[in-house]
């Protein structure tokens, strides 16, 4: 520890405010638990960096009932279904009808900036823009975060419970010692070209497309701005296409006889998304447990990626909370178990969704042609529908 630090005491640690973090401080705050959040981002950018969001209900529970804010009712999207399209024609696969549930879109920023304001609101201690983050000691009973805050202060927390919610590229799971970690990790062969442009949505609903040309997602953001996703090679350079170009190409992957066109506007944006699904196990280690993208990561395809991290989030609080109230450990010892139940699930969903939707460049006829047999055994099967609707709207929190 440097001479000079300051240290801190409280009862839980949290690196990382991003929504899991913010979300699990504002319900220990809730519950009386005291606990501090460290980011090394700042709020602004947190806040101005565009992210998708499709949430599912549980996870717009947890923020309109825990009184966070309701924000996502009144400015978010409700869908009631998707199409899965292929062979060029829509099939609408409905929600409310097959299981009675929905989603809301919701870009994961607005989710931040909600979280952001209810903590301030209730006094919470959060510190953004800090530096030179390390945590040590997570097999002890006092695990610790080390830290520089934004003013150049030298701080140490020390805390019963140490939780890593600092996302895919965060520094808490390459913490626990290799021999006690083991990295489940798959790299899928495609990449997502993604744009936002300023256009009217294309569909009331996102559009989800198989094609010869490979596999197109049609989403939206609001009234005026969209988000479109084409499959495309992780290697490629998104600067290098013209607007143009861009547009042809999400065309061509929705063309049918049904004559959908895109609606076509300025883009502002354009990126390349690579694709790879990541477990650690266990997610926990010692006194430091990992919740979100610090334990896990999946692709896009299936919406899964904020909603594992909320359901990661209210199993954790329900065992912190359970071990300050009786100090028994019985439930943060089944957190990891519980949560990676969930996690291998959205894994499977996420990976069967990307696989049957995607083209493989080296994909012979058969394979090809299987994956279309595929999606017509799910669009004409209400047992096939009632699965993906299920999986999509999400199971139950803690299932």
């Amino acid at each position: 520890m440097s001479a000079n630090a300051q240290i801190i005491k409280t009862q839980v640690g949290i690196v990382g405010g991003g929504p899991a973090g913010l979300m699990l401080s504002h319900l220990l705050a809730k519950s009386g638990i005291e606990n501090i959040v460290v980011e090394k981002r700042d709020h602004e950018t947190i806040k101005n960096t565009h992210r998708a969001g499709i949430l599912e209900t549980g996870s717009v529970k947890m923020l309109t009932d825990t009184g966070v804010d309701g924000r996502v009712l009144t400015d978010g999207y409700e869908h009631e279904g998707i199409d899965l399209r292929f062979r060029g024609e829509s099939h609408r696969i409905n929600f409310k009808e097959l299981v009675d549930a929905s989603v809301y879109l919701y870009p994961q920023n607005e989710v931040f900036v909600d979280l952001a304001a209810a903590r301030e609101r209730d006094g919470g201690d959060v510190r953004y823009s800090v530096s030179d983050t390390e945590v040590l000691d997570m097999a002890t009973d006092t695990p610790k975060i080390r830290f520089t805050d934004a003013e150049g202060n030298a701080f140490e927390i020390h805390c019963e419970i140490l939780v890593g919610a600092d996302g895919s590229q965060g520094i808490c799971k390459w913490a626990i010692p290799a021999e006690h970690r083991t990295d489940n990790f798959i790299e899928y062969p495609f990449a997502w070209f993604g744009i936002l442009t300023e256009a009217p949505p294309s569909a009331p609903e996102l559009i989800y497309s198989n094609s010869e040309h490979g596999f197109a997602l049609i989403s939206q953001r609001n009234e005026k701005v969209q988000r479109m996703y084409f499959q495309a090679d992780p290697n490629e350079d998104a600067s290098k296409w013209s607007e143009e170009q861009i547009w042809d190409e999400l065309q061509k992957r929705v063309d049918g006889p049904d004559g959908l066109q895109l609606k076509r506007g300025p883009i502002f944006e354009q990126m390349i998304l690579k694709f790879r699904s990541y477990v650690c196990e266990p997610m926990r280690y010692g006194n430091m447990f990992l919740a979100g993208d610090a334990g896990h990561t999946v692709p896009p395809t299936g919406a899964k990626g904020l909603n594992l991290a909320f359901a990661d989030v209210k199993v954790l609080f329900e065992a912190i909370d359970s071990y300050f109230a009786t100090k028994s450990k019985d439930l943060l010892d089944g957190y990891s178990e519980k949560a990676l139940r969930r996690v291998w699930k959205a894994q499977n969903f996420s990976y069967w969704m990307t696989n049957m939707l995607h083209t493989r460049k080296d994909a012979n006829p058969f394979e090809t042609k299987r994956a279309i047999g595929e999606l017509d055994t799910v669009v004409n099967s209400r047992y096939g529908q009632q699965y993906l609707a299920e999986s999509y709207t999400g199971w139950p929190h803690g299932l």
